[in-house]
């Protein structure tokens, strides 16, 4: 069971991180752009807290 949910998960994040590309490609392109500028410490932080978002949420959803 623990796989099946995983692997729904998977396939729900892919659709979550499609449907702005999807949208708006040339918003989206100009964000890719100017992550690439970001310093490693910012983008590190900012991942941490993302799953940390995450964690916590799932947390209180189950």
């Amino acid at each position: 069971m623990m796989w099946r949910d995983l692997g729904v998960a998977f396939c729900l994040m892919l659709v979550m991180e499609g449907i702005i590309p999807f949208l708006y490609p040339a918003r989206w392109r100009s964000l890719v752009a100017m992550m690439a500028t970001v310093d490693d410490k910012s983008l590190r932080l900012t991942g941490f807290a993302s799953m940390l978002a995450g964690t916590l949420l799932l947390y209180m959803i189950r």
